[in-house]
């Protein structure tokens, strides 16, 4: 078993996206994911890294034909207990990396929200990136996720003290990025490193999308809002989530393209 298996085995994602302050990052996502659906009819859509199935059952059980690949048979086991079976949706166990069971230019949407986290070169992000542009069709849109760097500094190392920690283990460069391993399960980005990606395959980027934006820097505050404040926080939060001069302090982006 490797780290990463280990990590959702005993994680739970879908407790996170539930919660009051997770809930602005999924309610975020399936705004964007409606806005590129657009009313089209019958739209394929393809989640690549699917997890417990948050997105893809819900997209499944508003009636959309889904197909979900997801690489950790534990969440795919979580996610197919969700399915009464009236869903149009394909479950399959696959890797990002390596999407060659797929057809080209088969997908309407295609949605890579959780395997930019765990990809630790620039290498296997383009090849992820390079697999999911592949399998949608011209003009339809990918959209990508990412876990940002400058969160990490302010909250983990600075915030929670682990400034001398991340030193002695040479986990920072001398300009302040985050260096990751598989063992340490995620890996940020920045802004810049987002655009070098989109510029090497066939897209044009349509947003970029603080997916929570201030959020996690403040859970506990967001999380004890009563539905009326909550609200209001959400209306805050989508006037200012386009704005480019916040995106690289939230803790995640959504990247929206679209394939030339």
């Amino acid at each position: 078993m490797n780290y990463l298996e280990a990590y959702y085995n005993n994680y739970n994602e879908e407790g996170r996206l539930l919660s009051r302050h997770g809930q602005v990052e999924y309610l975020t996502t399936m705004r964007y994911i409606e806005e590129c659906l657009g009313g089209m009819a019958e739209p394929e859509i393809l989640e690549i890294g699917a997890g417990t199935g948050r997105y893809s059952v819900t997209l499944a059980k508003q009636g959309y034909r889904v197909t979900a690949v997801e690489l950790i048979e534990h969440n795919l086991e979580i996610l197919r207990s969700k399915l009464d079976g009236t869903e149009d949706i394909t479950t399959m166990q696959g890797n990002a990396l390596d999407l060659s069971g797929l057809s080209d230019n088969a997908f309407d949407l295609t949605m890579l929200l959780g395997p930019m986290y765990h990809l630790y070169t620039k290498e296997e992000k383009l090849q992820a990136l390079s697999e999911a542009v592949r399998v949608t069709k011209p003009g339809g849109h990918i959209l990508v996720a990412y876990c940002m760097n400058e969160p990490t500094v302010i909250q983990y190392v600075f915030g929670l003290n682990h400034l001398q920690e991340v030193m002695d283990l040479h986990m920072l460069t001398p300009d302040w990025r985050c260096i990751s391993e598989p063992k340490d399960l995620f890996e940020m980005v920045r802004t810049e490193e987002i655009a070098e990606l989109d510029a090497a395959v066939p897209v044009k980027r349509i947003k970029l999308v603080a997916a929570d934006g201030a959020t996690n820097y403040m859970r506990e505050c967001i999380d004890a809002m009563d539905d009326e404040t909550f609200g209001r926080w959400m209306d805050y939060h989508f006037t200012i989530c386009e704005r480019q001069d916040l995106i690289g302090a939230s803790h995640h982006t959504l990247d929206i393209l679209q394939k030339a």
